[in-house]
């Protein structure tokens, strides 16, 4: 029998779990249900079997020394009507069908159209028109002399608000920090600017980007796309909404446990986390930290994603994390989108695939039977820690943002929105040996998946159990605490956040209600190639595709 989900709490319910937790003898008994409902109690109970040693460092451990593999040079997928690509763009562009200053102009309109609906749609809450305009009249100047800068000049693209964009605040989705307007671009925008995109400004994110559902009573943030009385999801939430909206083919997001794949599925995008190390955090005010942040992109298409990742990507001396692997080639990466699948091994986990609903399950499936018609290998693999990843994923990120909230703890508890609340005044209570214990567990997941990955080229596995959660005005306006929805994102997120390897992406269906579910990919540590590579055909077959949402706008039309 399926065990029932936990209820949302909203209201007086949620308002007398904030004053539970608040106390001593509340909090001890919310946390013992917390426990128990998140899985954290399981995965102390694993034997010690299940635990390496503590790691000293969360470098990705790379299990294949060569990521060469033969290719079909079948190109890249052709871009349909919608959605509109940095491709589409770049023809309109070529063609005279558009300037850069025209389309940013458009963007700018459009997003404050959007922003303006009810209930709000805008993917943009902080504008940055000035130096925006600037770089589009250049962009269109560049154009007109044919002395293009690459793939993304002249493309509008928006960045989520915990990267900086010098002279706007980034305040982590939080009302308290001060606005103090940055003193310099993050090292991401930094290079997106230098690649001639213009950003149009900040995406709103939840609150220290600890939801991935997509809710924030701090900002008016928008819903979903497909259905405005569903969420978004979350932390990421503006970047996934400007792409699938129309206002950008390509968005800049960061994913501590989905932050990037969770949104760009709930809204039936393309996403990806890449190896931890391979973008710069440089600039980005990811508050207390994060062993499991990865900075990277949401896009319209495969190709964005890899047009994204070629340009964010790369060594910086400021981030030591991203000189431990290679340096990136977009050259490379772009001809691995067209090698096509022939030969790949793609390992599959029964067991995760039957813990997803039936819908997500069945059609994921038939994606991976079309992947084999087209001449890749099944494989059957066990990922034995992948149930388990999720309550390793909650203790790791938890933990370390508590540690390093010492002074909201102190002074701004008020302040912050209620599930945080009842987060860090919940982890208070945690014993001492629970983080490292975790650390231990993370040892083994890593251990294991990188035995998996010396036998299959990638990993295939559900995005999400479920579709994107229903949301009502009043728990948008008040804040909510839902873990059944939770658990329901993050069940196969953080398998790749733990081990710090490449995962994308690609939505693959909807269900009754016109809500998108998504496929995801897991690679060797370094091989983002590979992940698209899958990504990509199942776009060039027909099984991958962003459909137009009820919510959209056309900057080309």
């Amino acid at each position: 029998m399926a065990s029932l989900k936990p209820p949302r709490l909203t209201g007086r319910a949620m308002r007398a779990a904030v004053a539970a937790v608040r106390s001593a003898p509340g909090r001890a008994i919310v946390s013992r249900v917390m426990r128990k409902q998140l899985g954290i109690d399981a995965v102390r109970n694993l034997g010690d079997e299940w635990r390496g040693p503590t790691p000293f460092d969360v470098h990705a451990v790379r299990a294949r020394r060569d990521h060469w593999r033969p290719s079909e040079s079948l190109g890249l997928p052709t871009p349909g009507a919608w959605p509109r690509t940095s491709a589409t763009f770049a023809d309109a562009y070529r063609a005279g069908r558009a300037t850069p200053t025209e389309i940013a102009r458009r963007a700018f309109s459009e997003a404050r159209r959007l922003a303006d609906r009810k209930p709000a749609m805008g993917p943009v809450h902080l504008f940055d028109e000035d130096r925006a305009m600037r770089a589009a009249r250049d962009a269109s100047t560049r154009w007109q002399s044919g002395e293009t800068l690459g793939p993304l000049d002249g493309v509008p693209v928006v960045v989520k608000e915990e990267s900086a964009i010098r002279g706007l605040p980034h305040t982590l989705g939080t009302r308290w920090k001060p606005s103090t307007p940055a003193p310099d671009d993050s090292a991401v925008v930094a290079r997106l600017r230098a690649a001639g995109a213009v950003i149009l400004g900040h995406s709103p994110m939840t609150e220290y980007g600890m939801s991935p559902l997509g809710q924030n009573p701090h900002r008016p943030m928008p819903r979903n796309p497909h259905d405005v009385g569903h969420l978004p999801g979350g932390s990421s939430s503006g970047s996934a909404v400007a792409v699938a909206e129309g206002l950008s083919p390509v968005a800049l997001g960061a994913d501590g446990g989905g932050s990037i794949r969770v949104p760009a599925c709930l809204c039936g995008v393309f996403g990806l986390k890449p190896t931890f190390g391979r973008v710069s955090t440089w600039g980005n005010n990811t508050g207390p930290g994060s062993s499991m942040v990865h900075v990277g992109p949401i896009g319209a298409s495969s190709v964005d994603l890899a047009f994204g990742l070629g340009t964010m990507g790369g060594h910086d001396p400021r981030d030591a994390s991203t000189l431990e692997g290679p340096e990136i080639d977009l050259g490379d990466t772009l001809n691995a989108i067209g090698r096509g699948v022939r030969g790949l091994r793609i390992g599959i986990d029964d067991n995760e695939w039957r813990d997803a609903r039936s819908d997500v399950g069945s059609v994921g499936r038939a994606a991976l039977a079309a992947l084999e018609k087209e001449g890749a290998t099944l494989v059957p693999v066990r990922l034995s820690y992948a149930p388990y990843a999720a309550a390793i994923g909650y203790l790791t990120i938890g933990l370390e943002f508590f540690a390093g909230s010492l002074e909201v703890r102190r002074a701004h508890m008020h302040e912050v929105v209620p599930d945080v609340q009842i987060m860090l005044s919940l982890f208070e209570g945690f014993a001492a040996d629970d983080f490292l214990d975790a650390q231990k567990l993370r040892t083994g997941l890593r251990r294991e998946l990188a035995e998996v990955l010396r036998t299959v080229d990638v990993v295939a596995l559900p995005m999400t159990k479920e579709t994107a959660p229903p949301v009502t005005d009043r728990e948008a306006t008040e804040g909510f605490l839902d873990p059944g929805a939770l658990d329901s994102v993050s069940r196969y997120v953080y398998l790749g956040n733990l081990a710090g390897l490449p995962a994308g992406t690609a939505p693959i269906g909807r269900d009754s209600r016109g809500l998108p579910f998504g496929i995801q990919i897991l690679g060797d540590a370094w091989d983002e190639a590979c992940v698209l590579q899958v990504l990509a055909h199942l776009e060039r077959i027909g099984l991958a595709k962003s459909e137009r949402p009820s919510v959209w706008v056309d900057l080309l039309s």
